[in-house]
């Protein structure tokens, strides 16, 4: 199937892997799906397979088997290759007059937005003016504009792209990691992110 995401076989010579691999896609799927952070969608990550020991009884070699240990495999590999959050942005149309311009200019600097191309429309004093600006900062940015323009500016935002969010979401105090523990909480899932230990097979 087609996503952000890409499994690689990177074994040499493994008995009876033909046989997990369904079991193998379902898992990453699922992983994938709800990522071990916060069970929000991961992005642009490639797991490469390398080595697979496989029990010898096909009886040992069931989805029921593979599936949850293959998705814990997926997990702790995530944590131990520095996870990070990604955040959609908008692309923001604004037309408005020039007199407006350093207001647009201070309403997104406060929001995390950059301005990426500003153009005169022919024949008419209004501008378009265009910009990214991260999702999370969009609430209320139209009443804001407004405020900040005297009602001059009249913006459109459409999704654009997924971006990284800076900082370490597994670094105590920070401000990536009260994302994700409100976004847990919000979900209703355990407090704090799960410990690698969590993903070892205990015997």
């Amino acid at each position: 199937t087609t996503g952000p995401n890409i499994l690689v076989d990177a074994t040499k010579a493994v008995q009876y892997l033909n046989e997990i691999k369904d079991s193998f896609v379902a898992a990453f799927q699922w992983a994938t799906k709800e990522g071990v952070l916060c069970e929000e969608n991961m992005r642009s990550i490639r797991f490469n397979i390398l080595d697979v020991v496989l029990h010898a009884d096909a009886v040992h070699r069931g989805g029921g088997q593979i599936i949850p240990t293959a998705r814990r495999v997926l997990y702790a590999a995530c944590m131990t290759a520095q996870p990070r959050l990604m955040e959609p942005v908008y692309l923001v149309e604004i037309q408005t007059p020039e007199q407006a311009m350093g207001g647009i200019y201070g309403v997104l600097n406060r929001r995390r937005g950059h301005v990426i191309g500003e153009e005169q429309r022919p024949g008419t004093p209004l501008y378009n003016v265009k910009a990214y600006l991260p999702v999370m900062e969009s609430f209320g940015f139209t009443a804001d504009l407004r405020a900040g323009t005297s009602g001059q500016a009249f913006p459109q935002c459409v999704f654009d792209h997924w971006q990284l969010m800076n900082g370490d979401p597994l670094e105590p105090g920070s401000k990536l990691e009260q994302v994700v523990l409100a976004t847990r909480k919000r979900k209703g899932l355990s407090e704090g992110v799960p410990p690698l230990d969590r993903f070892l097979d205990k015997l």
